[in-house]
């Protein structure tokens, strides 16, 4: 009887040994099992080095090579019924919402939208709706950025700056007002593109002026008193409506450029 009883605590102590080092050979985490097909170090999120800095948001930046990194694009449009029809173009990446949650793998995971800086909603696709109440209850914004994220919610990173683009609400409505003329002007080492020219325009038609100057400005719209400032490095838009005829001026005040002239008929 007693050597039974010896017995099975001999066998008892052997099966925690194993274990233990069962334990031991995997870094001593017991609870993390590898999936098929994957290695330790992408189990335990190893990919890409953990930076101390965050997304601002609270979510650290996973940085990775700029050679082969995931990167991301984003286009918006109004729906026609309600909000606005968000898509991302991702490359090197995709989507894997059935482990959100898990080990950090390299090109996978998700993406994160945000509306003037602050977190919106969480996508796991290439196609997002973005209605009205949800913007209302951000409490409004325009800009609307997307940022990858990997699995275990970090930051997917290039240099020290999470892998993200952005896009604007008014302007994507704006590009699709059929009534409108639009007219995009750049400024560059003094020169305006295109070359300064005269634009033909309907009375009563909507005009759209995006200009990007690349240095602070003063933009001047004679006629219709329409003046914006020009940050540097900004698409900045005036929108206004051709209620009266003539030829009229646009130009910088800073620079002194002439942009375009608008002929209202």
């Amino acid at each position: 009887m007693n050597r039974a009883r010896t017995a099975r605590t001999a066998l008892a102590l052997l099966t925690a040994a194993v274990l233990a080092l069962g334990a031991g050979a995997c870094g001593g985490r017991a609870t993390t099992h590898h999936k098929p097909g994957t290695s330790h170090a992408e189990d335990t999120g190893s990919n890409g080095r953990l930076l101390k800095a965050d997304d601002g948001n609270g979510h650290r930046l996973r940085r990775v090579d700029a050679d082969g990194a995931p990167g991301v694009s984003v286009a918006v449009r109004p729906d026609s019924e309600d909000g606005w029809n968000v898509h991302l173009t991702v490359r090197d990446f995709r989507f894997t919402p059935d482990s959100v949650g898990g080990a950090a793998l390299a090109g996978r995971g998700h993406a994160q939208l945000f509306l003037d800086g602050h977190p919106l909603a969480r996508v796991y696709g290439a196609w997002f709706h973005l209605p009205t109440s949800l913007l209302r209850a951000a409490g409004g914004g325009t800009r609307l950025t997307a940022g990858l994220y990997a699995d275990d919610h970090t930051a997917w990173a290039v240099g020290s700056s999470p892998v993200r683009a952005a896009a604007t609400l008014t302007e994507a409505a704006a590009s699709a007002d059929p009534d409108a003329t639009t007219i995009d002007v750049a400024i560059k080492d003094g020169k305006v593109t295109p070359a300064p020219g005269r634009t033909e325009i309907k009375k009563g038609r909507t005009v759209r002026l995006r200009v990007r100057s690349d240095r602070d400005d003063t933009l001047h719209v004679h006629g219709y008193d329409k003046e914006a400032e020009l940050p540097a490095g900004r698409t900045v838009t005036v929108t206004f409506t051709a209620d009266r005829t003539g030829l009229f001026e646009v130009e910088t005040h800073g620079s002194d450029l002439l942009l375009t002239q608008l002929a209202v008929r």
